[in-house]
């Protein structure tokens, strides 16, 4: 998962392109990079950690211009290192472009060993620059002909922004599997990720950005252009899950509003009887207000989060993200002690989380732990932007319900269902015949992958290493 933001129309774009980075920093929190535009030339600052180390006042300072695209990554294709820092800037022949990516792509090693073969020298393993020499060696006219021209041959998810010298475009992928938002404030237009950046700078949220649609933002403004076969929509449901921030609206959803009915419906599906209810901070609080709300048991703060640690999924190494649990949580007593617990999180993923979590609970002195989770098992990885394990990693993926619960040590274990999930997110239940209904992507959950993913293949390792 990644974040990505563009403004197009402001003389103070950096420093909006920065503020929006800080707004999406729970998408990414690996590397960040701004790259800017003066009408002329692009500059752009890029390094590893977080938006509000990386950009001090003298590197806003260089990035000069009224047109920028920032962008936070943590990887799913490509090795956490500066190199595969983005947005990534290059010079071609039509001149130069910036590209920042929210996505994956899962025939990137194909592309990538066909362009090597005739000559194409990468610079990093990410399947981003697949694009960029895509659009390099395009023989159409105009920058949006070339990047349609590239993102034809390319299959997978992508959200993309693209800067020139004078333009700025976003692009959707046919499918719509990641989000992308077009916002405004005053006469410059903002893209974003997620909407929650556009309430950081007090930006007035105009339209989601559709699947397949194109969006180019020059001096002549907006236009819309729909360059792709049109595809049934795969939106992600983890995004309402986990990963989007509550206080953002993806394709005019609430994600706070589809959480909290999230928890309400596990408590229908999954009821105990227990004195308190607590949320795994933070993915975990509107449904556990939710389940809360639905069962008439009091919520409370049972669980205390360190707002200095990083989110634990998305830290890249598994040593660091074993350690970040004991640094990222800490039980109130007061609450758990002698208590019979109901403790709402978001997911399940390999277990090992899950299982500190009930036992830190339990050491605080609660007498029974039920564990409830708002969305179903997850049993298969994501191909397209989500960081998900191996399905051998998965604890859903090859255990029943009794072993997780087992494993975790919890009195009790209760998932959402798809069903349950699905009328949370749309309000619609699944259609009788089975499946999901259409326009989302459910294949964590149910193992029903939209695009099928390439044979796997390994990309070398570079073998030149930056001072």
């Amino acid at each position: 998962m990644c974040g990505v933001v563009g403004i197009f129309g402001h003389k103070e774009s950096a420093n909006l392109a920065y503020l929006g980075l800080y707004a999406l920093q729970h998408r990414g929190q690996e590397s960040a990079g701004i790259v800017s535009s003066d009408g002329e030339r692009l500059r752009f600052v890029r390094e590893m950690g977080h938006v509000g180390d990386i950009f001090t006042k003298n590197r806003l300072e260089h990035l000069k211009g009224s047109a920028a695209i920032g962008h936070v990554r943590y990887s799913t294709a490509g090795d956490s290192t500066l190199r595969n820092a983005q947005p990534i800037a290059v010079d071609y022949s039509g001149g130069s472009v910036a590209v920042g990516h929210n996505g994956n792509l899962v025939n990137a090693p194909e592309l990538r060993e066909r362009l090597e073969a005739d000559g194409s020298i990468f610079q990093s393993t990410s399947d981003t620059e697949v694009i960029v020499h895509l659009i390099a060696r395009s023989r159409e006219l105009t920058l949006p002909e070339r990047i349609a021209d590239a993102l034809r041959q390319v299959r997978g998810a992508y959200s993309l922004v693209f800067l020139s010298h004078d333009k700025l475009i976003a692009v959707r992928d046919p499918m719509g599997f990641r989000p992308l938002a077009l916002g405004r404030i005053g006469d410059a237009y903002l893209i974003s990720s997620e909407t929650c950046a556009f309430e950081l700078v007090e930006a007035t949220f105009v339209r989601d950005i559709e699947p397949g649609e194109m969006v180019v933002i020059d001096k002549d403004g907006v236009r819309s252009l729909r360059p792709f076969p049109e595809a049934p929509a795969h939106r992600c449901l983890f995004e309402w899950v986990y990963f989007a921030r509550p206080d953002s609206q993806i394709d005019g959803r609430s994600v706070h509003r589809s959480r909290e009915h999230m928890g309400r419906r596990l408590a229908g599906e999954h009821p105990v009887p227990a004195d308190v209810v607590i949320a795994v901070p933070d993915s975990g609080v509107a449904a556990a207000i939710g389940y809360a709300k639905e069962s008439g048991i009091p919520y409370d703060q049972g669980l205390v989060r360190s707002h200095f640690v990083g989110r634990t999924f998305i830290e890249p190494s598994q040593q660091i993200r074993h350690f970040g649990v004991k640094l990222k949580l800490s039980p109130v007593h007061e609450v758990l002690r002698g208590q019979r617990v109901v403790v709402v999180d978001d997911s399940i993923v390999r277990g090992t989380t899950s299982r500190k979590i009930v036992s830190m609970i339990r050491g605080a002195g609660a007498r029974e732990v039920h564990m409830r989770i708002s969305s179903p098992p997850t049993v298969g990885p994501c191909r397209y932007g989500i960081d998900t394990p191996t399905r051998e990693e998965l604890i859903a993926s090859n255990h029943d319900l009794s072993d997780i619960q087992k494993f975790i040590g919890a009195d009790s274990l209760g998932y959402l269902s798809l069903d349950g999930l699905y009328e949370s997110v749309e309000g619609a239940a699944l259609p009788a015949a089975g499946g999901g209904p259409q326009g989302f992507c459910d294949a964590c959950f149910s193992g029903r992958y939209p695009i099928a993913a390439e044979k796997p293949a390994r990309l070398r390792q570079l073998r030149l290493i930056s001072a």
